[in-house]
């Protein structure tokens, strides 16, 4: 199983590219392959305004539904468009194509609730 160090996580199985101002969010390696094979990717909240750990999606696997969840408070900016026609993607390529969101968010003070990579996988049980 993968886990970027450049990347941080949550307790959630999201996890976060951080570029000046902005997130990129998506659900981690370990969430993946729990899942199994995703069928659908939703999410109907671009350009809204959420706070930290309110839900903003869903992913759809054969077997089961699971609620995506913010990691940072901040506007849904970009939705990756091409997980609608290759929902796949996210268990292909979950830190690269399959990416879900990107948020501009709001409060810097947010970054430090986020996990680094060893953190996380104490969570997960490594």
């Amino acid at each position: 199983m993968s886990l970027p160090a450049d990347l941080k996580y949550t307790k959630d199985h999201e996890w976060v590219r951080i570029e000046g101002d902005v997130a990129t969010v998506g659900i981690t390696d370990f969430a993946q392959g729990e899942l199994g094979d995703i069928v659908y990717v939703e999410v109907e909240t671009e350009g809204e305004t959420l706070d930290r750990e309110e839900v903003f999606g869903t992913v759809e696997a054969v077997k089961t539904v699971s609620d995506l969840f913010l990691p940072l408070t901040g506007e849904i900016i970009d939705f990756n468009a091409d997980l609608e026609s290759e929902p796949e993607a996210v268990n292909e390529d979950p830190y690269g194509k399959g990416w879900m969101i990107k948020i501009k968010f709001s409060d810097e003070s947010e970054l430090e609730t986020l996990l680094d990579a060893s953190a996380y996988q104490e969570i997960i049980g490594g």
